[in-house]
């Protein structure tokens, strides 16, 4: 009984003390849940003050409300301390993403490193060119306008105003990120040298106003510093050398579009810890360094968008870890080393753009085993790069994306291409394959694969009738030897194109039906092939993508359907040089067309009235179109090509063209870039026919010609000063030139013959400094014909020819007042007329005096004085003497040399 009392009290003990210490500790816990962590004062008063200095339009900042800075959105404290360390502010629409990199490039727009791109909103939006001419940089800024709309949600949702320096009191502040804000800006970042914690610099995108390098020194005084991303930021100064280097923890540096010209200084080959290191479009000199080589960490490496030039260096193949290499869009104009063939974990390798030679063998891509990615393109047109491997060779790679473009791979499709399965994105485009693709190849690649180029080539064979590719959205197999014709079910071939160029090849038989009921299809381009018959005729509501329809040169009859009034986003429709007829159907009004191209046809009845105002180019010429030129066109501002050459237009030219401002003023523009296409068309300019495409949208051009048009030429037409082409010839046109036709200070070209034009030839017509094409012939105009710098080099006399009443050069006829004779005469006096009778006489009197004091001078001076003239006897006396002397000794030598002389 005592031992089970003793282990009941033993045991009631225990109890006691677990549930007594239970209590405690759930007291405890309690104790602890209401404790809440508060953030410091003074670190609170910053984030107030730098709230205060900037603009909070997208309402980032709204929850910065309450005494408690660690429950505000972006805010993060440390929980036990309470100091801040971590402040995200982050525009995500505007971030630095190379998860897009190569759909940008892949859009033929190669990217610039000027202010416009250095503030250009984001990453992608820096698309425009590096070139320098003037007409590149308007279509640089052109191509950027449909992207535009979409960046500007990238502004919206900027925070925009001054960093204040109150973000230095974050001193436990570890991460910083403030990226994507365009509207950001900060006098220096002197503050950011007070965050001695920080590990990660999020800046890209803010403007960071600086003096020289005092940028780089604020950021070298952060010993822990792992992320620095500075992008876009507007820094034009990288310093060359650094007394010493703080920043050996550096894992990321991103420096790319900042327009820097410098050379990669020599502290950056420091950083030993680099991962990744991003100097994309900083606009960087020099060769690429074997210095590199000392980077064994790098993963990734982007160099695209600068000026090196030069062989990529052997030292490259030290990166044993590289995964993603860019040197695209640079002026390297060398070779690619074998030591390529030791990057054994490369993934993603852009070579676009560049002057590469040489020779590829499988000693630069033996290793690769890991490669997905392989970009590249040359523009070395004199020596391209060849791929020299072995027929049987299987490369150790599968590729997911292949471009390969204007070097040589091969007479035939290459074998270790039919072995690659896994193609998604596949350009060969100018890399002279010829014969025929194999079947094979297409049917393993078929359902992944959702791009195809395989352009300017010479590649034969019909086009796959059986084969089924769901996925391909672009489709591009111009400018080849392609026959047959287009499968009738293309439609449930590929139900996902989007982009179908078949244009410059040998097909024939008629258009599909079914390519109207492809939904999704935004590009068809079907231009110089054999195709015939008539146009689908069942365009529907459903293909509102549909924006341009490019079936010109071919053998197409019929009427133009009305039902393509359907398509409602349709922007460029050209038809030309066909065989259709009829009117223009007038459902294609109010649609969103700014250029229509019909010419070369046998289309009749009236001009349509309905044209709407947004139109670019309208080309009607070569058809039987008859009436008068609509009144309603004065409304077309945007308008810069027009040409109703070789019609049946009768009436006068309306006195309204100078309201076609796009003729005025170059800043209108009415043509926007489409995506994967080139408007071509033939313009008869300088007095030849020219093919204009990638230049088209700076035409200038009025052509009338070949009609019937009566009155005068309206002096309104004077007011174009951007016109560069103007042709009103045979018709039956009257009346004078305008005077002020020199107005028109941008014309190359004018052409009025063959009309009924009288009176002289305005003198303004010299002003003309960029005319390098003149016709007035068969008119009935008078007078002398003004000269002038630019008319002097227009000698042709052809061009004034059928005028019998012009006179002067270069026409022998000689005006009323000029010399006639074939040169000067002194005996005539009737021939010596006005000012140059005196001058003649002054002339002939100037030579006589001049004789007469050059005479007098010397001999009046010997007779008078008697030393001088001893002097010049004597002097004369002694040149002959020597003169002699030197005559014997030369006859005693011959004669010594020919044997004459006797003993």
């Amino acid at each position: 009984m005592m031992i089970n009392y003793n282990h009941t009290v033993f045991v009631f003990l225990l109890l006691s003390l677990g549930i007594f210490k239970l209590g405690s500790c759930s007291g405890n816990q309690s104790q602890t849940n209401n404790v809440t962590v508060k953030c410091i004062k003074s670190e609170r008063e910053a984030l107030v003050r730098f709230k205060e200095g900037v603009n909070d339009i997208p309402g980032k900042l709204s929850s910065w409300v309450g005494e408690d800075c660690c429950q505000w959105k972006g805010v993060e404290c440390d929980n036990e301390s309470g100091h801040v360390t971590m402040l995200n502010l982050s525009n995500p629409a505007g971030r630095h993403r190379h998860s897009d990199y190569y759909e940008i490039y892949s859009r033929n727009r190669p990217p610039c490193a000027n202010s416009e791109c250095s503030a250009g909103l984001s990453h992608r939006n820096n698309i425009c060119s590096k070139r320098s001419s003037y007409i590149q940089r308007r279509e640089c800024r052109s191509l950027l306008g449909d992207v535009n709309s979409s960046f500007s949600r990238d502004v919206n949702a900027s925070l925009s105003g001054e960093i204040t320096r109150y973000l230095s009191n974050l001193s436990s502040l570890t991460h910083l990120d403030l990226e994507g804000n365009y509207n950001l800006s900060t006098k220096n970042l002197d503050w950011v040298s007070s965050l001695s914690s920080l590990q990660k610099l999020y800046m890209g995108g803010v403007k960071i106003n600086h003096t020289e390098a005092d940028w780089l020194h604020a950021i070298n005084m952060l010993p822990s510093l792992r992320v620095l991303s500075l992008y876009s930021c507007e820094l034009k100064h990288l310093p060359s050398s650094l007394t010493f280097l703080n920043l050996t923890s550096l894992r990321v540096l991103d420096l790319s579009y900042n327009p820097f010209n410098t050379s990669i200084p020599q502290w950056l080959f420091n950083l030993s810890s680099l991962k990744n290191l991003d100097l994309t479009f900083s606009n960087q000199r020099g060769k690429i360094l074997d210095s590199f080589g000392r980077l064994g960490s790098l993963k990734y490496l982007y160099l695209g968008g600068n000026h090196f030039y030069g062989s990529i260096p052997a030292s490259i193949g030290n990166l044993s870890s590289l995964k993603e290499l860019d040197l695209s869009y640079n002026e390297m104009n060398g070779t690619i080393p074998e030591s390529f063939g030791q990057l054994s974990t490369l993934v993603k390798l852009y070579l676009l753009e560049n002057s590469w030679e040489g020779v590829i063998t499988e000693a630069q891509l033996m290793n690769l085993t890991t490669l997905e990615e392989f970009v590249l393109t040359t523009n070395n047109k004199s020596q391209p790069l060849v791929f020299n491997v072995k027929d049987d060779w299987r490369p150790p790679f599968k590729l997911k994306i292949l471009h390969l473009e204007s070097c040589l791979i091969g007479s035939k499709f290459p074998k270790w291409l039919q072995v690659q399965s896994e193609l998604t994105y596949v350009i060969l485009k100018s890399v002279e394959i010829n014969g025929t693709i194999p079947e094979e190849w297409f049917s393993m690649i078929s359902y992944n694969l959702t791009h195809l180029d395989l352009s300017n080539n010479q590649i034969n064979g019909s086009l796959p009738h059986q084969l089924v590719f769901p996925n391909v959205t672009k489709l591009f197999l111009q400018s080849n030897l392609f026959s047959g014709p287009i499968p009738s079910n293309i439609s449930d071939l590929m139900p996902s194109l989007q982009y179908l160029d078949l244009s410059e090849n040998h097909l024939y038989g008629k258009i599909p039906l079914s390519i109207s009921k492809i939904k999704k299809l935004n590009i068809l381009v079907l231009r110089r092939n054999n195709l015939s018959g008539e146009l689908p005729d069942h365009w529907n509501k459903s293909q509102m993508d549909l924006r341009v329809v490019d079936i010109s040169y071919n053998n197409i009859r019929g009427k133009i359907p009305s039902s393509m009034g359907f398509l409602g986003n349709l922007s460029i429709l050209v038809l030309s040089n066909n065989n259709l007829s009829g009117e223009i159907p007038s459902s294609l009004q109010s649609r969103s067309i700014v250029s229509m191209d019909f010419g070369g046809n046998r289309l009749s009845g009236n001009l349509p009235s309905w044209i709407e105002s947004d139109i670019f180019m309208l080309r009607l010429r070569s058809n039987l179109f008859s009436g008068t030129i609509p009144k309603k066109w004065c409304n077309l501002h945007k308008l810069r090509i027009l040409d109703l050459a070789q019609n049946n237009l009768f009436g006068g030219i309306p006195d309204c063209f100078n309201n076609f401002n796009a003729m005025v003023d170059h800043n209108t523009f009415g043509y926007q870039h489409v995506e994967n296409y080139t408007e071509k068309a033939y313009i008869v300019t300088k007095g030849r026919e020219y093919e204009y495409d990638r230049t088209l949208q700076f035409v200038t051009c009025i052509d009338l010609s070949g009609n019937s048009l009566t009155g005068g030429i309206p002096i309104q037409i004077t007011s174009l000063t951007r016109l560069g082409t103007l042709n009103l010839s045979m018709n039956h046109l009257n009346g004078r030139i305008p005077k002020n036709i020199g107005n028109m200070r941008w014309l190359e070209t004018l052409d009025l013959s063959n009309n009924r034009l009288f009176g002289p030839i305005p003198g303004s017509l010299s002003s003309l400094t960029s005319l390098v094409h003149l016709n007035l012939s068969f008119n009935n105009l008078t007078g002398r014909i003004p000269s002038g710098s630019q008319l002097q080099t227009l000698i042709d006399t052809t061009i004034y020819k059928g005028n019998p009443s012009l006179c002067g050069s270069p026409l022998p006829t000689k005006c009323p007042g000029d010399e006639t004779s074939d040169g000067p005469s002194i005996t005539d006096v009737d021939d010596k007329q006005g000012g140059d009778h005196y001058e003649r006489i002054w002339f002939y009197a100037n030579i006589g005096l001049g004789f007469g004091v050059g005479f007098w001078s010397v001999c009046g001076t010997l007779l008078l004085k008697k030393s001088w003239r001893h002097c010049y006897f004597r002097f004369c006396d002694e040149i002959k003497d020597r003169i002699a002397l030197l005559i014997a000794l030369r006859v005693v030598h011959l004669k010594r040399k020919f044997g004459l002389e006797k003993n």
